[in-house]
C-alpha cells in the first residue's frame, strides 16, 4: 500500500495532458495544451494567548526568524500560489510563492525535477524544502496542527529549505527504500553566511517502509544535516546575536497509519514521532556582550502526535513535545543559550472539520511551558482553503 500511495501521489502530481496532433496540417496547436496546474492556498487564523507573545523564548536556544507563536487576534497566514507542470517528457517544474501577513512575497520553493533518469533515481535542483525528517518537506497547510513542533522551531527555524540540489533513489523492492543526499547554499537557518563558496550545507536521509496487512502502513527514517554558519544572526534584527561555527543535526522519525482495509474515507488514524539532536561548536557573539565567546553545546528535542478521524470529515489530535539544552559555560550565563535550568515542553490538542479535501477549519489549544515558571494557554482558530488543482501529498 505504501508504494502504491507513493506512486499514485507521484503520478497525480506529475500528470499533464499530452498535446494531440491535429488532423488538419494547417491547424495550429494552441499553447493551452501546455498550461500548468495553478492552485492557491488561503490560510488565516485567530489567536489568543494568556501571555505576551512578544516575550516568547526557548531558554538555551537561539531562535531563527518568525519562530514564535504568532500575533494575537485575527491574522492572515501565508497564502501560497503554486504553479506546476511537466516541462516535457523528462522534466517537471514547480514554483510556490508565499504572500506573508506583512504583504511581502517570498519564493518558498522553485525547482525542477527529473522524470526519466531510470533505475529509481531522481534529481531535483533549485529552491526546495529538504527531505530530512518526516515533517520538514510538508507544506504548512498540510500540517495536522496550526504550528510546528518545538524541535522544528528550535533546531530548524520551523522548516529548513534553501537553494541547492538533491539526488534521490528509490529501490525496486517490495519494501519501500529511499536514499538521498542534498547540498545547499547555506543561507537558511541553522546555517548562515553562505559558507564554503555557497555550499554550506550537506544533508542525507534514508527512509524505509511497508505494509502490515491490508489496514496498516509504516515508514521510518534517519537523517543527517551538517551546516556551516558565518555570523548567523538571531534575535533582534537591529542588534542580533551572531554565531560562527558548525551545526550538526541528527534525526530519526517514524510514522504509522491505519485505515480499515485501506479505506480512509470513514475512519483512519496516524501516529508520528521525531527525535532530533544538534551539536554546535564555534563562537557566539551575544549583542549584550559585544565580543565573541567560545561555545560548544548539545541541544535535543522530540515530539509525538496522534491523529484520529473518528467519523467522516472530523478529526481530533493530541501532540506532546519537549526540548533540552545542555548547560553552558559561565561566560554565556544570561544569554539566550542559558537554559536557566528549564526544559521547554508543550501539550497541544486540536479538532478539525474538512467539508471536502479543499477546505478545513481547525480549533487548537496549547498548554505551552516554553518559558520558566510561565504557562501560556494558546488558542487558535484556523481556516485552510485550497483553490484549484492540488497534487496528492506524500505518505
Amino acid at each position: 500500500m505504501l508504494q502504491r500511495i507513493f506512486f499514485v501521489g507521484l503520478v497525480a502530481t506529475f500528470a499533464q495532458s499530452v498535446p494531440v496532433l491535429a488532423a488538419d496540417p494547417a491547424r495550429t496547436v494552441t499553447s493551452n495544451n501546455f498550461n500548468p496546474a495553478i492552485s492557491l492556498i488561503l490560510d488565516g487564523k485567530f489567536a489568543s494567548f494568556s501571555k505576551d507573545p512578544a516575550t516568547y523564548a526557548l531558554p538555551g536556544f537561539a531562535l531563527g526568524e518568525e519562530t514564535g507563536p504568532g500575533d494575537k487576534g485575527f491574522r492572515l497566514g501565508e497564502s501560497e500560489l503554486v504553479i506546476s507542470a511537466n516541462v516535457d517528457d523528462k522534466f517537471y517544474g514547480s514554483l510556490t510563492a508565499a504572500v506573508t501577513p506583512e504583504n511581502e512575497t517570498e519564493i518558498e520553493e522553485a525547482f525542477f525535477e527529473t522524470l526519466s533518469l531510470g533505475y529509481g533515481a531522481t534529481i531535483k535542483a533549485g529552491r526546495f524544502f529538504s527531505h530530512v525528517g518526516y515533517l520538514n518537506n510538508v507544506h504548512a497547510h498540510a500540517w495536522d496542527f496550526v504550528d510546528p513542533p518545538l524541535v522544528y522551531r528550535a533546531l530548524l527555524g520551523n522548516q529548513f529549505g534553501d537553494d541547492g540540489a538533491q539526488l534521490r533513489w528509490v529501490a525496486p523492492t517490495d519494501l519501500f527504500l529511499e536514499v538521498g543526499c542534498e547540498t545547499f547554499r547555506g543561507e537558511a537557518f541553522p546555517a548562515g553566511g553562505v559558507a564554503k563558496n555557497g555550499k554550506g550545507v550537506k544533508a542525507g536521509f534514508v527512509h524505509v517502509g511497508g505494509d502490515v496487512g491490508p489496514s496498516h502502513a509504516w515508514r521510518a527514517g534517519v537523517s543527517l544535516l551538517s551546516a556551516e554558519a558565518v555570523d548567523r544572526a538571531t534575535g533582534d534584527a537591529t542588534t542580533p546575536d551572531l554565531f560562527t561555527g558548525k551545526s550538526k543535526l541528527r534525526g530519526v522519525d517514524f510514522v504509522w497509519k491505519w485505515a480499515p482495509n485501506g479505506n480512509a474515507k470513514e475512519r483512519n488514524a496516524k501516529f508520528q514521532a521525531e527525535y532530533w539532536t544538534r551539536d554546535e561548536d564555534g563562537t557566539f557573539d551575544p549583542a549584550s556582550a559585544g565580543t565573541p565567546l567560545a561555545f560548544a553545546g548539545k541541544q535535543s528535542g522530540w515530539y509525538a502526535q496522534a491523529i484520529y478521524q473518528f467519523i467522516p470529515r472530523w478529526r481530533a489530535g493530541l501532540r506532546f513535545d519537549k526540548l533540552r539544552a545542555d548547560s553552558v559555560d559561565a561566560t554565556l550565563a544570561g544569554t539566550v543559550l542559558d537554559n536557566q535550568g528549564h526544559e521547554p515542553k508543550r501539550v497541544s490538542l486540536m479538532v478539525d472539520h474538512a467539508n471536502s479535501e479543499f477546505s478545513r477549519f481547525r480549533l487548537q489549544v496549547n498548554r505551552d511551558d516554553s518559558r520558566p515558571n510561565v504557562t501560556d494557554t494558546q488558542w487558535y482558530l484556523q481556516y485552510v482553503m485550497s483553490l484549484g488543482p492540488h497534487g496528492a501529498h506524500a505518505f
